[in-house]
């Protein structure tokens, strides 16, 4: 394999996502909404949060099942799109 190609993701599979915007109180139930839309049947244990040490940002990691590319790239695109996420990891 070319080292300069990244390795591919066998879908489906369990994936991490990390969303980061400021902290509101309804930020993380945001988030939770629009990735249930893409991957429904979200738990508490698929969810944490963290704030910042001076409160100004939140960080809400999330594990979905992805099943493919197009699932990824619509649901970080309706992330960003929001106005209210800084930065989707």
């Amino acid at each position: 394999m070319n080292e300069s190609t990244p390795p591919k993701i066998e879908f489906p599979c369990d994936y991490v996502i990390k969303v980061i915007g400021n902290a509101a109180p309804d930020f993380t139930e945001f988030v939770v909404e629009v990735v249930e839309r893409y991957s429904p049947g979200l738990t508490d244990a698929n969810i944490s949060v963290n704030d910042s040490s001076k409160g100004r940002f939140s960080s809400v990691q999330i594990t979905i099942v992805a099943t493919g590319e197009p699932q990824l790239k619509a649901l970080f695109e309706e992330l960003k799109a929001s106005g209210r996420v800084h930065m989707v990891l």
